[in-house]
């Protein structure tokens, strides 16, 4: 398929790069190296072959969110923001962006988005999980964005009414315990997901979409295993008679497919691509690659193939990434 677009593409810059060499074997980090410091080289080779017109590119992770330094944080971000910016502005027609935020100062981070969205024409934001604060628990405390003090950036985010790409990092080390002796399972194996699909649960049961009913939150990885268990997760033990014990007004279901959008980001499964595609709906779906993590021949290749009807495969390849993030053509 042509025309693609893909927007969990990741880049870094010299300040974060070194974030990201733990995720592969030593052996692979010069390689990795090179793909997170490329966007105007392979990349657009890469793109051009496997029939990708558009990337909406992002800061590797953790990056920002782990930088405890609030002020550190700020201008990591900010610089980061005005480098990918310039690549952008090299190739307009093919490259977009999502803005990295200090949201250890929720303030700041609303500042930082509004700038990125109305003066640097960005398109929304990815956030890599929560954010660490070394004002709040010395920095060993995870923030989630259910928390109080991040309404205000959500009223900015409704208000800019752009989409929110929540990214996995992994749990810090003492909500990592469950690994103890397992390190395997932590990253793409399981501890992203499993972090990440309890963040957006959080932020479903807080009662942040009855109060910004417009907000749109993307995730990755086809879900990050959340459409398995959405019926299980608003009907477990549905013969015991209790209230609810969150803020939330509807059900998980409903502001999992009507708040909540999906890339196949790092999930070339035709099996779970239509698992979600019955629970949300093909017009709820994206097509990414996870680039430089994950092979744009393997996405491509893949997705290209998948036993979907073609009128899916433009929707999912195409159609609902121009229109969530108003692209052209």
């Amino acid at each position: 398929m042509q025309n693609k677009v893909a927007l969990e593409e990741h880049f870094a810059i010299p300040d974060t790069l070194d974030d990201s060499a733990g995720f592969v074997p030593s052996t692979y980090w010069n390689e990795l190296r090179a793909r997170l410091l490329d966007i105007q080289d392979t990349r657009l080779k890469l793109m051009d072959q496997h029939g990708i017109e558009t990337m909406i590119l992002s800061l590797n992770a953790p990056a920002v969110q782990a930088i405890p330094d609030r002020i550190c944080a700020i201008d990591v971000a900010r610089r980061a923001n005005d480098a990918l910016a310039e690549e952008c502005a090299k190739r307009p027609d093919r490259f977009r962006a999502f803005a990295a935020l200090p949201l250890q100062d929720p303030d700041a981070a609303s500042e930082e988005l509004h700038r990125c969205v109305t003066e640097l024409g960005f398109v929304g934001a990815l956030v890599n999980g929560f954010s660490q604060d070394e004002a709040q628990g010395g920095g060993n405390e995870p923030l989630y964005y259910d928390l109080p003090q991040y309404r205000s950036f959500w009223a900015e985010v409704a208000r800019l009414n752009v989409p929110f790409y929540l990214h996995p990092r992994n749990p810090l080390p003492q909500d990592a315990r469950i690994y103890d002796g397992h390190p395997w399972l932590l990253g793409p194996t399981w501890g992203f997901a499993q972090e990440t699909a309890v963040h957006a649960l959080r932020l479903m049961g807080s009662g942040l979409f009855d109060e910004y009913p417009s907000l749109d939150i993307i995730l990755g990885h086809l879900g990050e295993g959340i459409p398995a268990m959405l019926w299980r997760i608003d009907n477990r033990n549905a013969w015991v008679d209790v209230p609810a014990a969150h803020p939330a007004q509807r059900r998980f279901a409903d502001y999992f497919t009507e708040n909540f959008h999906l890339t196949t980001s790092g999930n070339f499964r035709t099996q779970t691509l239509i698992d979600a595609i019955l629970e949300l709906g093909s017009d709820r779906i994206m097509f990414s690659t996870d680039w430089p993590f994950e092979n744009i021949d393997h996405a491509a290749d893949w997705f290209d193939a998948a036993s979907i009807s073609e009128a899916d495969r433009k929707r999912i390849g195409s159609t609902n990434a121009r229109r969530l993030f108003g692209l052209e053509g």
